[in-house]
């Protein structure tokens, strides 16, 4: 039997209490069937605002569990449990050899801060909020160290090691990298985790001097989880929506390459707009997600048997959930 996804997908949006949540690095046919779409942190704050009891969420394990973990009265369920490579990097017993670490380098565990970029598992955010630390997005990661740098401690942020580098670039800081070279916390700021994201790894400093020799006039503008080095020789870093803002107010003459997932830059405008890279940065996990798989769950939900549903530990909920809170009070 043939099955016109789409319209199912619009019965049961109809019919049900349910709201069908969708990140911009979605396939474009899932992507438009969101009631909500975004970057994580829009996403963290309309899901918490929203009134359906049951969500949808059309993206990665991390983001599910962050509105399970925010609002814990609702249903969350995902079309698929994909697993982002970056947050799979880091649990608790990674961050646990990474607060020891500085311990055995001479800092204080009270004098550590420690920061998670959104990108990790719950158990990783129980941990910093345990500690009293913070969850951060690319769009707001300025804001949150620079608060976390008022309590004069040290910061340690996991486990994208590229965002942590390139904010302390950008603030006029030092930062090391746990395992690479010497990374002494006592001469640096920000003491970075080795994570990072593979398909931001794509991005060389090759690839924005192949698209300036071509098209000397060219603007380049990548996402901050891209290598510094990458992040220096652009003309613009910023957050998914943030690249989003910047390319719609360029002069739609202004030729611009884009160094961040091919969903989202092939989804901007169509005319002068490159991918910066010489292979399609897919990401496979956020890519996984279909119109059969969003159609069976809501289905499921209409059947009163309800598949891939998120549950996270009330202990684990608990913690987390004070990371993400003082994330999400911070204006």
């Amino acid at each position: 039997m043939n099955i016109d996804y789409k319209s199912e997908i619009n019965r049961l949006k109809e019919k049900l209490d349910v709201t069908v949540v969708a990140h911009y690095y979605q396939r474009d046919e899932v992507f438009e069937m969101g009631d909500i779409t975004g970057d994580s942190l829009e996403l963290a704050r309309r899901c918490n605002d929203d009134k359906n009891p049951w969500v949808v969420f059309c993206g990665v394990g991390f983001m599910g569990q962050s509105v399970k973990v925010i609002a814990p009265h609702k249903r969350v369920l995902m079309p698929k449990i994909a697993c982002c490579a970056m947050a799979r990097m880091m649990d608790g017993v990674y961050f646990e050899e990474s607060v020891q670490y500085m311990v055995d380098k001479g800092i204080d565990r009270d004098n550590i801060l420690p920061i998670t970029y959104i990108n990790s598992d719950a158990s990783v955010k129980a941990k910093v909020g345990a500690m009293g630390g913070f969850v951060c997005t690319s769009s707001n990661a300025f804001a949150i160290i620079s608060k976390g740098l008022e309590s004069g401690k040290k910061i340690l942020f996991v486990p994208d090691r590229c965002l942590g580098q390139n904010f302390a670039i950008q603030m006029g800081l030092k930062s090391c990298v746990i395992g690479i070279d010497d990374c002494d916390p006592k001469e640096a700021d920000i003491i970075c985790f080795n994570g990072f994201c593979s398909v931001h790894q794509l991005f060389t400093v090759d690839d924005i001097e192949f698209y300036r020799e071509k098209y000397p006039e060219i603007k380049i503008a990548v996402h901050p989880e891209c290598d510094p080095a990458v992040v220096l020789a652009s003309d613009f870093s910023g957050s998914t929506s943030q690249l989003i803002k910047y390319v719609a107010q360029l002069d739609p003459d202004q030729k611009v390459a884009v160094g961040t997932e091919y969903n989202l830059v092939n989804r901007m405008r169509k005319e002068n707009t490159f991918v910066l890279s010489s292979t399609k940065p897919e990401c496979p996990t956020m890519n996984e997600t279909t119109l059969e798989d969003l159609y069976l769950t809501l289905k499921s939900i209409e059947d009163d048997k309800p598949i891939n549903e998120i549950i996270v530990e009330p202990e684990v909920a608990k913690y987390a959930n004070m990371a993400l809170q003082r994330m999400l009070d911070l204006k």
